[in-house]
């Protein structure tokens, strides 16, 4: 399968401020030593695929720094490989990307350069598991132009948040109503797009001249009578990072789950992530852990409850952690209380500190002493 991946990675998510302060959200930190986007590029190089383009632009550094060359993911070839894409000043070029279609718009060159004959097209900030080989045979079968990922969303979602799909017998779409605020159904939209390449370009060529620059909207959403937009059923784990505060709490709080962990971890392929020079964590004589997660280079004499414990984390004697995640490089220190808490990089939590929150309203603090 001869497919060029596209990751939109240049989202700023104000909903996810202020985590999205220093860093796109792409970038965000998940499950002790991840970012949000290594699943989708797991998810690519799992399924074959050799050429990825990041599309970003928003805080880069971050994001850019944890991808390097691509190494870890497999991508630092002569052939194909990794290639950042970010927005630049040059003849007749806007400088920032004013929407997906405009952004890839502006990248034509990986795609008229290529030899592949197919475009996948998805989101850094989905947290996710999916080999796209599935995909790809779907969409040949059915003879589509372009085949949509969804999924039946239950009631953890906001439906008004979501497109939201409408599909007949065969699958094929035949409505989508972008956050709607009286959703007709359940069957939502996850920002996965597969399609000819050359469909692709024809498209663009025609629609962002003319100043329209959302792929969804401004794309697909008018040529449904005309094209064949088909749909295809995910039934896995699937969150969008960039939904919110409330939203990243219960992603990382759902990785406490057996059934999700094995989803995640364990099945179709691994997830790969840039790596740290690290010792494995440590736990004194007087730790109590329970149902956590503890990443690497974490040293633990205190209590963790159903937390998330990012890589370097120093939890000291008679300190107290629950249901909380608390990033890397972080010390709390004697006697100090955290609940429901969300600790960004390099706090210090001060001696017999109390900080607490609830599940529906987390507090997060950012890069200070407490």
């Amino acid at each position: 399968m001869r497919v060029l991946g596209l990751i939109l990675a240049g989202g700023k998510s104000d909903r996810l401020w202020p985590l999205t302060k220093v860093r796109a959200s792409a970038a965000v930190p998940v499950f002790g030593k991840y970012r949000a986007i290594d699943f989708t590029l797991s998810n690519m190089v799992n399924s074959g695929i050799r050429k990825v383009g990041i599309l970003t632009q928003y805080n880069p550094r971050s994001l850019m720094d944890h991808l390097g060359s691509g190494k870890e993911w497999d991508l630092d070839r002569k052939s194909g490989g990794l290639f950042i894409l970010q927005p630049y000043v040059g003849p007749n070029r806007e400088v920032w990307y004013r929407g997906t279609a405009d952004a890839i718009f502006q990248n034509m060159t990986i795609l008229r350069r290529g030899e592949e004959d197919h475009v996948l097209i998805g989101s850094g900030d989905h947290i996710y598991k999916m080999i796209y080989r599935d995909l790809f045979n779907y969409h040949l079968k059915k003879g589509a132009d372009i085949t949509l990922v969804v999924k039946e969303l239950d009631e953890t979602y906001n439906l008004s948040e979501y497109g939201i799909v409408q599909l007949d017998d065969d699958m094929r779409v035949v409505e989508i109503e972008e956050k709607p605020a009286h959703p007709k159904g359940n069957i939502a939209f996850l920002g996965v797009y597969f399609m000819n390449k050359e469909l692709l370009k024809e498209l663009l060529y025609a629609t962002v001249p003319q100043g329209k620059y959302d792929l969804l909207l401004d794309i697909v959403i008018p040529n449904l009578d005309r094209l064949k937009v088909y749909a295809y059923r995910f039934d896995g784990y699937w969150r969008n990072v960039k939904k919110g505060i409330k939203e990243y709490y219960r992603i990382n709080m759902d990785i406490l789950k057996k059934e999700v962990r094995d989803e995640l971890f364990y099945r179709n392929g691994k997830v790969y992530t840039k790596l740290k020079d690290l010792p494995p964590p440590k736990f004194t004589t007087t730790a109590v852990v329970e149902n956590s997660l503890i990443a690497d280079g974490s040293i633990v004499s205190g209590t963790v409850r159903n937390s998330v414990i990012f890589r370097n984390v120093r939890i000291k004697v008679g300190a107290v952690v629950e249901n909380s995640i608390i990033m890397e490089n972080t010390v709390v220190e004697e006697g100090a209380v955290l609940r429901n808490v969300i600790l960004d990089k390099n706090c210090i939590v001060r001696e017999g500190r109390v900080i607490e929150g609830d599940t529906e309203l987390p507090v997060f603090e950012k890069r200070a002493v407490l």
